[in-house]
């Protein structure tokens, strides 16, 4: 019995310290990167509020301009809408990494695509190589 009672003091002392993880290295670009894109050639920028945490990349990418349907007095099809709102994830490493923007439309109408970003100093420039061609210079806030 006093075995069984010294075993759980033990265990009940020991179990805090087991319990506690030790946190991964901090990365050189964790942080709150927040910026503006140029408009590419969709003349579209887009606001970029990009978190990252131990090399965790969460974020989004906004058009803070963009209106909502107009009334269609040619009675054509409307032209499809251009995503407002992209949702950006993936790791970070020092120098340069990629990023993966998801667009928030329709199931249907899935639109995802690669960013690169690269560290500079104390400055993020995230890059599209397709679509509109932005480029946003990102500063930690």
């Amino acid at each position: 019995m006093k075995t069984l009672l010294t075993f759980c003091l033990a265990l009940a002392m020991g179990g805090p310290a087991l319990a506690q993880a030790s946190s991964p290295p901090a990365s050189p670009v964790d942080g709150q990167w927040r910026g503006r894109s140029d408009g590419g050639s969709c003349n579209a920028p887009l606001d970029y509020d990009i978190t990252i945490e131990s090399g965790i990349v969460g974020g989004s990418a906004y058009d803070g301009t963009a209106k909502g349907p107009v009334p269609n007095l040619k009675k054509a099809a409307p032209p499809p809408p251009t995503p407002g709102l992209w949702q950006l994830h993936g790791l970070a490493k020092p120098g340069t990494f990629s990023l993966l923007a998801v667009a928030s439309v329709k199931a249907e109408d899935r639109r995802e695509q690669r960013l690169t970003a690269t560290l500079q100093g104390n400055t993020l420039t995230v890059s599209e190589s397709g679509g509109c061609g932005r480029t946003a210079r990102l500063t930690r806030s």
